[in-house]
């Protein structure tokens, strides 16, 4: 199954505030929120929401295609993408942007701020998904991540008339979206991802109800942070899936990518929903455990071990013979 992923690529700034951010505002100001935090540390990380799900799917070796536009600066990034199973042979490269920067604080209860500067992203816009599919002998589906809002409805229009399945992942995109442009990504979709708060969100935008998304959506796939997943399809009971269980918490950032980088791979493998929504908690659980969104290791052995520890002998017998070795 060949998966082509769009979306954002861009470099991360991740710093970390000490103290608490609720309890820096102050309830009848927030109109005029200004405010600054002194951090304690700075990581600079490789980032972007289709990078970071390309990374993991490289990393459970089913060889995702990048799909979206950089700076000049990208040849080291790229160089690291392609080490770890990705194709970035369909990257547009920017003559006169650089790629994007993603800033976040995170404070001592991983809630988080953050800011993204758009740079070479605007230029996604300009990219033919058919020209991909001509390159790599055609598409099974089309993951259509946050990204510059234009390029977001080319994409999932040219899917449509081209009859490549695909799915909605607007994520971070969904503040700045109005109804229509949500309804556009999302009709026809063979897979809505969404977290509980962009849920109720797509919901009120759209002034569709649960029950109507899913007569327009294959499979909606709902992240509950602690809780896992949930997995809704229309006259099917719903499939949950708890998280495995972690060794600490070292930041957030990316754990939504990576779960989509296991889930992405599970329908790779052909595993099904349950088993690909468990590779998709395991990769996560191994994200937040990791400063950075491209800094975990997936060694095959430790990742089978606490695969088999969470979700039992007869899950990880299902998966074991599609890793990476």
């Amino acid at each position: 199954m060949r998966i082509a992923v769009t979306g954002s690529i861009a470099t991360d700034h991740l710093m970390t505030f000490p103290g608490r951010f609720a309890d820096q505002l102050v309830a009848d100001r927030l109109h005029t929120v200004s405010l600054s935090f002194l951090v304690d540390g700075l990581d600079v990380r490789r980032g972007g929401v289709a990078a970071n799900i390309c990374f993991g799917m490289g990393q459970l070796g089913t060889r995702p295609v990048l799909v979206g536009a950089a700076g000049n600066d990208f040849a080291e990034y790229r160089s690291w993408l392609e080490r770890h199973g990705v194709d970035t042979s369909s990257v547009r490269i920017s003559e006169v942007l650089h790629t994007a920067r993603f800033i976040c604080t995170t404070d001592s209860d991983h809630n988080q701020i953050g800011s993204f500067y758009t740079g070479a992203m605007s230029e996604a816009r300009l990219i033919e998904l058919q020209a991909v599919a001509e390159r790599v002998g055609g598409l099974d589906l089309v993951s259509i991540g946050a990204d510059d809002p234009e390029a977001m409805i080319r994409h999932t229009e040219e899917c449509r008339s081209r009859g490549i399945p695909f799915a909605a992942d607007f994520s971070q995109q969904i503040a700045r979206m109005d109804g229509d442009d949500i309804r556009v990504l999302l009709d026809g979709a063979a897979y809505l991802f969404n977290n509980e708060y962009e849920k109720g969100l797509i919901e009120t935008k759209t002034g569709w109800s649960e029950a109507e998304i899913l007569d327009r959506v294959g499979t909606r796939v709902t992240t509950l942070g602690s809780h896992g997943v949930r997995i809704d399809r229309k006259g099917e009971a719903p499939i949950e899936v708890g998280c495995a269980e972690e060794e600490r918490k070292a930041d957030p950032t990316g754990v939504g990518d990576a779960f989509r980088a296991g889930f992405l791979s599970g329908l790779a493998w052909g595993v099904g929903f349950e088993r690909a929504a468990q590779v998709g908690n395991m990769l996560a659980t191994l994200v937040i455990e990791t400063v950075g969104t491209q800094e975990y290791e997936l060694r095959r052995g430790h990742f089978m071990e606490r695969f088999t520890k969470a979700y039992g002998d007869a899950a990880a017998s299902e998966v074991r013979d599609h890793l990476k070795r």
